[in-house]
């Protein structure tokens, strides 16, 4: 007699046959990862870094020490800023940087983004006021921004949606105009570029990751940039928990130190980051080439002079033109042994964590809640072959073929 017990469970199926009758042996039969995954991080091989590593390990000097700085002046090279500040991950950095800011108040935020994004702001007692965003670039819509600007206002929290950079010159004029303060949630957008000019340096300060699902990664990770000498200096303090060196802190700070080992890391991978974007680049044009005639299909836009780093890449899916929605086309690209992601649903101010915004702004977020039931994140990865991007294509265009003989709707679940 066998028991077979089937489930999907993290992208993998798991079927557990117990064999009894003379053998008492169990078996479990794992079958591969998907074949073509939505990202995977750039590590240099070990042997490249081992002697490096075995320098760290003898001398004990594992943390905020050389190669955190080495990596530091190398990052401030290559965006042009005055400052960049290693932490320990881009969400200690916003947490650091809204402290070191001194906000108070509400902050206004986009809620089509990761939620870390304004968990920052609820760990430093901040309201989040959230706005919509523009249905073409996904970015935060600037005239929202404006509208929501009251007396309790202290800041706007920009994000680089994908890589794609926000509407900086009007958001810097917003801020200019009501004493704001500005600063960017640009986890997505190490690399992007806004009128020609590499991001890091707009608004007070800007906050990257180097998380494994970033172009550069560092393991865990993160950096702050900024032209501010004074609140660079008060940020590199609270990575130390406040501490200028003498024990007697000048605010509560944190441990926000990035480790050597990541920095080392980052380092081994800085130089090929301009060869990756344009590498992106080049995969991303095919991408649109060839979904482009596809019924249902349509592309995240990025504005003219500007620069996507593309840590991935969006597609729209209107299900009454395609067959089926983004997540019927999740679903169906998935039993093709092909990665996609619906990102970001549900938007943050449904959420449960949430829930006490929610009835305030129920029905007032109509694009952030079309962009979270309709954008769905394609395959777009460190070492991804040209090849691959077609295969891609040929199965998103069959799966089309077939979807539109019986639409395919998975429900949602309601708020």
């Amino acid at each position: 007699m066998a028991i077979d017990i089937s489930n999907s469970i993290k992208e993998r199926r798991i079927r557990f046959e117990n064999l009894i009758g003379g053998e008492d042996v169990s078996r479990l039969e794992v079958e591969a990862m998907p074949s073509i995954p939505i990202n995977r991080p750039r590590i240099p091989e070990f042997w490249t870094i081992q002697q490096e590593y075995n320098d760290l390990f003898s001398s004990g000097i594992i943390t905020n020490s050389k190669y955190v700085r080495q990596f530091e002046t190398r990052i401030e090279a290559y965006l042009g800023v005055r400052h960049a500040i290693c932490v320990s991950s881009c969400t200690t950095g916003l947490m650091l940087l809204e402290r070191s800011l001194c906000l108070t108040g509400s902050v206004i935020v986009p809620s089509f983004t990761f939620p870390a994004t304004v968990h920052t702001l609820i760990w430093n007692g901040l309201r989040p006021i959230f706005v919509d965003c523009e249905s073409s670039t996904f970015s935060v819509n600037p005239a929202e921004v404006e509208e929501n600007v009251d007396r309790d206002t202290s800041a706007i929290l920009g994000v680089y949606i994908f890589g794609n950079p926000p509407d900086m010159e009007r958001l810097e004029k917003i801020a200019d105009r009501y004493k704001l303060k500005l600063i960017f949630d640009a986890a997505h957008g190490l690399g992007a570029w806004y009128k020609g000019k590499p991001c890091g340096g707009f608004g007070q300060a800007e906050v990257f990751s180097l998380a494994p699902t970033k172009l550069l990664t560092s393991g865990e990770g993160g950096v702050i940039a900024t032209n501010n000498d004074c609140l660079a200096e008060r940020l590199r303090m609270g990575r130390n928990y406040g501490n200028p060196g003498n024990y007697d802190c000048e605010f509560v700070g944190l441990n926000g130190r990035m480790p050597e080992l990541s920095a080392l890391l980052g380092l081994k991978g800085i130089d090929s980051l301009e060869e990756e974007i344009r590498r992106r680049e080049y995969l991303v044009s095919i991408y649109r080439q060839e979904l482009e005639p596809v019924k249902g299909i349509t592309f995240q836009q990025v504005k003219k002079g500007n620069r996507c780093s593309y840590n991935y890449f969006a597609i729209l899916v209107d299900c009454d033109e395609f067959g089926m929605d983004n997540r019927g086309l999740q679903h169906v690209l998935g039993e093709r042994g092909i990665s996609s992601r619906v990102y970001f649903y549900p938007p943050v101010h449904l959420q449960k964590a949430y829930r006490g915004y929610y009835r305030k702004y129920k029905d007032r977020l109509p694009v952030t809640d079309f962009l979270g039931r309709n954008v769905l994140c394609l395959p777009l990865f460190n070492g991804m072959e040209e090849s691959t991007v077609y295969q891609i294509c040929r199965a998103i265009k069959s799966i089309q073929e077939q979807g539109t003989k019986t639409v395919l709707r998975i429900p949602f679940k309601q708020k």
